[in-house]
């Protein structure tokens, strides 16, 4: 594939995979760049070739620890500096996206912050995948292009050829998602309703639909703790489903994830690159967004249309 001279890719320390397989897509050599740390934890980053006049993407997913996104902004505020012509970040994972609203009081609204802080860093555009709340988008003055995983997990999962298909959503503030799912792929939508007595643990969780005989696909954006999706799994097997597989873009995976999976009444679960795995795991399978971040790369450079990646 033929190479785009004035554009640059590039990538924060934390996503090397990912961007070096997206500037492969696009026939690019990921570019140069330095990142310096001092004693104390400070660090410093500088680009070891020019571009000036260049359209800048820098390719870093915010995910914790927060020097992931610190290492962002020095990234965007040095293009800036030195004369790219455009910045555009590209964050396959956005962080800090369940702090959408005030849900008590007294308490920040993260996403809106980081918006700001990527503003006053000189970011021209951003770039992302299935941010946690669709409203994200109007935290910004700027152009924000929010692309689905889903033009990427839909061929996988038609390639199964699962008879009886069924579309669940974990909880009840994923049933717009679910049912986007269940109306592109002409399926039966079921939908778990949970309650919680603390963040990360779930109390109660009730199945409204019927599952008997199905292959159910559980969508959702990320999986964290994984106690809502193994939960919701145990309990469409006790309702006879005859598989259950969970599909999300984001693997935050933290605490006990990962065993958590391996134990649990599911099939496999399915997840983007936009975080990198802690290890692998026989029940866990990524597929690769590189080609779907490099068409938009390409098509934002030539001023074409990007809409294929707003599948749903």
């Amino acid at each position: 594939m033929s190479n785009i001279p004035d554009v640059k890719v590039f990538s924060g320390g934390q996503s090397e995979y990912i961007a070096a397989a997206i500037a492969a897509e696009l026939g690019l050599e990921p570019g140069k760049k330095t990142c310096q740390r001092f004693k104390d934890g400070e660090f410093v980053t500088w680009y070891d070739e020019t571009v000036r006049g260049e359209y800048v993407f820098i390719v870093q997913s915010t995910f914790p620890p927060s020097d992931n996104l610190m290492e962002l902004l020095l990234m965007i505020d040095a293009a800036k500096r030195a004369s790219a012509y455009k910045v555009t970040a590209v964050i396959p994972y956005f962080g800090f996206a369940r702090q959408d609203r005030k849900d008590k009081p007294r308490v920040a609204i993260g996403a809106k912050l980081v918006a700001n802080m990527l503003q006053a860093a000189g970011v021209d555009r951003i770039v992302t995948m299935d941010l946690h709340a669709d409203q994200i988008q109007g935290f910004f003055d700027i152009p924000v292009d929010h692309l689905y995983g889903s033009s990427v997990f839909i061929p996988y999962i038609q390639s199964l050829a699962l008879p009886g298909l069924t579309i669940a959503s974990p909880d009840i503030g994923g049933a717009k998602r679910a049912n986007s799912w269940a109306k592109y792929l002409d399926t039966s939508l079921v939908i778990c309703h949970k309650t919680r007595e603390t963040a990360n643990e779930v109390a109660d969780m009730k199945l409204i639909g019927d599952v008997e005989g199905k292959h159910v696909i559980i969508v959702d954006d990320m999986i964290d703790t994984a106690g809502t999706i193994c939960t919701a799994a145990g309990l469409m097997m006790r309702n006879n489903a005859a598989s259950v597989r969970a599909v999300a873009s984001h693997a935050v995976l933290s605490g006990e994830a990962y065993e958590r999976i391996e134990r649990s009444a599911l099939t496999e679960v399915i997840f983007t690159d936009s975080i990198p795995q802690k290890r692998p795991s026989p029940k866990i399978k990524v597929l690769s967004t590189a080609t779907m971040f490099a068409d938009t790369i390409r098509n934002i450079r030539e001023h074409r249309s990007i809409s294929d990646h707003f599948l749903f």
